[in-house]
């Protein structure tokens, strides 16, 4: 039968319906909807419309003088927007992309066996208590399993229907649906300034820079942006956890470089993406992302929202049946597993809150991999399905990139796939999908040891199934003293530029590149070493165990930086004189010589000493500086110690052991300076009776020489700064 009601009052009568429903729900949890075959609320089941990525240019509206509630953009009621004809309201059907004609799909039964091996192997190396996966080809669900426990004291396992595991940073990629919606509907343009679409108190600031920040530059994290996190990117107390735009107001960090040059993850980006989409809107960003994503993808085990007790001025928690199927994270220690109080991350939800089951994230990489639709309902348009499979950025032509915020990554066999990476303190996530393959694999793991297996799961499938590595590594292309040239020590871009976090990042965020005699390059980064063969087109480098590609950028003489193989950031290369060898060497010899003039004081024979009334005041500053140096390293000591508790970094900082030594080491660098001063006076004495000898002159003066290079090069790595 036809309807005889006209397309306005339709609009209008939905729209009514929306309201009130809205209403009625304000208080529900994400996960307290009834699943779609419950009689789920229909939303987005047209296609939105669009015309291109780059939708027509408007103006924007200049407002002045309005007061701060009106700041809010609305968006246009669907009575007031033009009504769509019949044809286009269709929901389209949008067939999974085919797989390659040599590609069968994986026969369930050979994937389940083979994927039990793999994780099983890795649970007992790595000491994982609890693990879930999913994997998803040509629209079917292959493999969805739950491996050990996601609560030891009770001995619950993990059931990948039910268990949910903080997926981190996969978050964004639900920011980038909704950001590229309102995109696609001409609310927002991706070459357009962020700032058009923040209100006024979370505007970027210039800071000194010529180019806007733009939407597309934190979709591709080139938004030029330092890397801050310790102390505020994770909360144990949920009584810390703040609103979104507070954070963003509060954590602002500095721009460091233009707009669009060079690739640097970036968690407060993302965070700013979703704060700005929230904006236009005219809705939070939990309600907008489940609005708009969650409720119509029939994720009924997702959610943005946190196990916490409620807080005016917060988003509500999550609701108590979804809160008793979180799995526990743990830390793996000599006595066995410990339980990790639960982490919070709601201050940068768009970026990093989400918590997902592993059959609900099939659901969404079912919908990635169908063009944007599930279940005849359209989430997304084809167009944006395609640009998240097309590079957007990349800083050279055969370096990872990003695509629309999700990660470009090459696949074993010359594939490329497309998805993104989490981790927290205590989970680690990947979900990767292959379009050519129609395949999308999820895995995510609730320990802090088990970081290897999300990382190498996806690829390792892929090889197994698809690109059988072959039986000897081929040769480098380049020579031993070609592959020199690319030598050095490198410092990564992601990372805080100032204060004490800037210090511990120098010393975590560096990179040594060395030559081995075949023309190969070892890459070593936090410990782990990484070898890669030479190509022949320069400055490209092929890991020997995987598909990574490492990229240097050859301009000049010798090159200057290499673009990470996975995409997060550049690492810039870094002269001998800000080395970790150089500080290592000053520091240890600086420790012998504190050691030497404390113990000369305590064991030189007052009654045969001789020496000026300079002399003397001289040997007091210069034990006193000792003494502070010594306590510095004590400390510097302590601190590195608990440091290999990571939690103990993000949750204690700043530590009171970092900022007692950092103290004591600017008081020593300033009395340091001040000996200098007064060497001439030190030698003045001459060969008198009185003065000191020769050689305890020189002693003096080389530990003099040797403290105020201490206190330069800690100066230059941010050590000074016990305010910070």
């Amino acid at each position: 039968m036809t309807s005889r009601v006209s397309p306005a009052a339709a609009y209008m009568a939905a729209f009514i319906v929306l309201c009130s429903w809205v209403g009625s729900t304000a208080l529900a949890q994400d996960a307290s909807t009834p699943s779609p075959a419950a009689g789920e609320p229909t939303l987005n089941a047209a296609p939105r419309p669009y015309n291109s990525l780059r939708p027509r240019r408007v103006r924007p509206v200049v407002r002045r003088a309005v007061p701060a509630a009106a700041t809010t953009p609305v968006r246009p009621s669907p009575a007031a927007t033009a009504p769509v004809p019949p044809a286009a309201a269709a929901t389209p059907t949008v067939a999974p992309p085919p797989a390659s004609a040599n590609a069968a799909p994986m026969p369930a039964p050979q994937l389940e066996a083979f994927v039990d091996g793999v994780v099983r192997r890795a649970m007992s190396r790595d000491h994982i208590a609890g693990a879930t996966i999913s994997v998803v080809q040509n629209g079917q669900v292959v493999l969805k399993k739950g491996y050990g426990f996601a609560n030891l004291e009770q001995r619950k396992p993990v059931d990948p229907d039910k268990t949910l595991f903080r997926v981190a940073s996969i978050s964004k990629t639900f920011t980038w649906i909704a950001l590229m919606n309102e995109i696609e509907s001409g609310h927002m343009r991706l070459d357009g300034p962020v700032n058009l679409y923040l209100p006024e108190p979370l505007q970027l600031k210039d800071q000194g820079k010529k180019t806007p920040v733009r939407l597309k530059d934190l979709m591709t994290h080139t938004g030029g942006f330092e890397d801050r996190a310790l102390g505020q990117l994770f909360e144990r107390d949920p009584n810390r956890v703040r609103a979104l735009a507070d954070y963003l107001r509060q954590e602002r960090p500095r721009r460091v470089r233009e707009p669009g040059l060079l690739p640097s993850y970036s968690n407060y980006g993302a965070a700013l993406a979703g704060a700005a989409v929230a904006n236009v809107v005219g809705k939070p960003y939990e309600q907008l992302v489940t609005e708009e994503i969650i409720l119509p993808a029939g994720m009924a085990h997702t959610t943005f929202r946190e196990a916490r007790p409620w807080r005016d001025g917060l988003p509500a928690p999550m609701n108590e049946t979804l809160a008793a199927d979180l799995s526990d994270g743990f830390s793996w220690t000599p006595m066995g597993w410990k339980t990790q109080p639960r982490e919070f991350m709601g201050q940068v939800a768009p970026a990093a809150a989400a918590s997902s089951t592993a059959g609900d994230m099939a659901r969404y990489m079912t919908l990635l991999l169908n063009g944007g639709t599930i279940d005849g309902k359209t989430i997304f348009s084809p167009k944006t399905s395609l640009a998240f499979r097309t590079p957007m950025y990349r800083p050279a032509p055969e370096a990872a990139g990003w695509n629309a915020g999700f990660q470009d990554t090459p696949l074993p066999g010359g594939r490329r796939g497309y998805g993104h990476q989490g981790a927290t303190l205590y989970f680690y996530s990947n979900m990767m999908i292959v379009p050519d393959l129609g395949l999308g694999i999820f895995v995510s793991v609730n320990t802090d040891s088990g970081a290897n297996l999300p990382a190498t799961l996806p690829a390792t499938i892929v090889e197994h199934f698809y690109a059988p590595a072959p039986a000897a590594p081929p040769p480098s292309a380049l020579t031993y003293d070609q592959a020199r040239n690319y030598e050095g020590d490198y410092l990564t871009t992601r990372r805080a530029y100032g204060g004490l976090e800037g210090f511990t990042n120098r010393i975590i965020g560096r990179a040594t590149v060395r030559a081995t005699p075949e023309g190969r390059l070892t890459v070593t980064e936090g410990g782990v070493s990484t070898l890669f063969n030479g190509t022949d087109h320069p400055g490209v480098f092929k890991a020997l165990d995987s598909a990574l590609t490492l990229v240097f950028d050859t301009n000049g003489d010798r090159p200057s930086r290499f673009y990470a193989a996975r995409g997060f950031s550049t690492y810039e290369r870094i002269g001998f004189f800000r080395s970790a060898s150089l500080l290592v060497w000053t520091v240890a010899a600086s420790v012998l010589a504190c050691a030497a003039t404390v113990l000369g004081v305590l064991f030189r024979n007052r009654r045969e000493a001789r020496q000026t009334p300079v002399q003397a005041r001289a040997s007091q500053m210069q034990t006193m500086q000792s003494v502070l140096w010594l306590i510095s390293a004590a400390c510097m000591g302590v601190f590195a110690a608990k440091a290999a508790d990571q939690t103990n970094v993000f949750f204690g900082w700043p530590s009171g052991w970092l900022l007692s030594g950092s103290a004591c080491a600017l008081v020593a660098s300033v009395l340091s300076i001040l000996t200098l001063g007064v060497l001439p006076m030190v030698w003045r004495g001459g060969r008198r009776v009185d003065s000191w000898s020769g050689g305890r002159k020189v002693a003096f003066t080389f530990t003099a020489l040797l403290f105020v290079l201490l206190a330069v090069l800690l100066g230059l790595w941010g050590y000074l700064l016990p305010w910070s």
